[in-house]
């Protein structure tokens, strides 16, 4: 029996995650799954010394032409703005995301030159960057479907996906959010309402708990430790994605006991920028014996540079990971 691998990419500051699992149903014998694709911003690889490396140009070069599946865990430029680049190398057939399936035909493009920081200009990105995301899915034939707390699937074979978050409650209050940003009745009330919407975004991130054949995986995309109110009794993994890129705000104690990982994944840029791999949550989890990897080389860890960190989980709970 096959091992299942979990690739890490290295996209700096954003997360880029690849699921295989081996399936011999299905044409070429695995099941592909992309969770987010990074930031489209060329300095954020320009001149890296640490491997980073677009998710569209890890697909060529892996030569990944296809998805089964694509997930969109919440609307922000480091996480859904590669994504546009990606689905040109790799057609997904059926794309996950928290928030009503026909919305994205309600928003229009926003100039970014209103923005009046550069966080309202990120987030003006990844607004239209998301509504074109679905466009160009739409027109590949790909099924853009609204998933919520409480669905379960099976993936294919050996390997399930439930999803722990956002409820339809939150779904639905994020949609409302966005609608009234796009039907504001003036420049100054549409700008305070892109502020807010960005700042309450990342409690709003599709939260997924993979299981291979017995062995969990929590991908909560940028859920701060708020954003698990509710859900402590389902978070128990083997390997742990920190939410919002390892910052303060990432996990608590009592979070930690009940997740109780082996390993955690900190998805950090290599000049730790908005004081992510904060080290408060890194000591916490190395004192509990958590194993902490880095999808990218943050200053003062010792992590080789690597395009990829990729866990090889197999059938019988072992779990290993190495940086390529």
């Amino acid at each position: 029996m096959e091992n299942m691998t979990l690739t890490f990419v290295n996209v700096g500051y954003g997360e880029a995650i690849l699921a295989e699992c081996p399936d011999d149903r299905l044409p070429g014998g695995r099941f592909t799954m992309l969770i987010d694709g990074g930031s489209a911003e060329a300095g954020e690889y320009a001149g890296s010394q640490t491997g980073r490396i677009p998710a569209a140009d890890y697909l060529r070069r892996r030569n990944i032409r296809a998805l089964n599946l694509l997930v969109s865990t919440h609307i922000h430029e480091d996480h859904v703005c590669g994504l546009l680049d990606a689905v040109s190398v790799a057609p997904p057939a059926e794309m996950w995301q928290a928030l009503p399936e026909n919305l994205w035909r309600e928003m229009r493009h926003i100039d970014p030159a209103v923005a009046e920081d550069p966080s309202m200009d990120k987030f003006l990105r990844s607004l239209n960057d998301y509504q074109a995301l679905c466009r160009t899915l739409d027109g590949q034939g790909c099924a853009i479907r609204c998933i919520s707390a409480g669905a379960e699937t099976d993936l294919c074979m050996g390997l399930t996906a439930r999803v722990l978050g956002p409820d339809t409650a939150h779904i639905d209050d994020l949609a409302d959010r966005i609608r009234q940003l796009y039907q504001a009745p003036d420049l100054a009330t549409q700008k305070r309402l892109i502020t807010a919407t960005d700042s309450c975004m990342n409690n709003y991130s599709v939260i997924l708990l993979l299981n291979y054949r017995g062995t969990r995986v929590l991908l909560p995309g940028d859920t701060n430790c708020v954003g698990y109110a509710g859900l402590e009794r389902e978070l128990r993994a083997d390997l742990f994605k920190l939410g919002h890129h390892g910052q303060k705000d990432s996990v608590t104690p009592e979070l930690l006991e009940f997740i109780s990982p082996r390993h955690a994944v900190c998805c950090a840029s290599s000049d730790r920028r908005y004081n992510s791999a904060h080290p408060a949550p890194l000591g916490l989890l190395r004192t509990h014996g958590v194993h902490c990897w880095f999808s990218d080389c943050p200053e003062g860890e010792a992590v080789p540079p690597h395009s990829e960190l990729t866990f090889t989980i197999g059938p019988d709970g072992a779990v290993e990971g190495v940086y390529r």
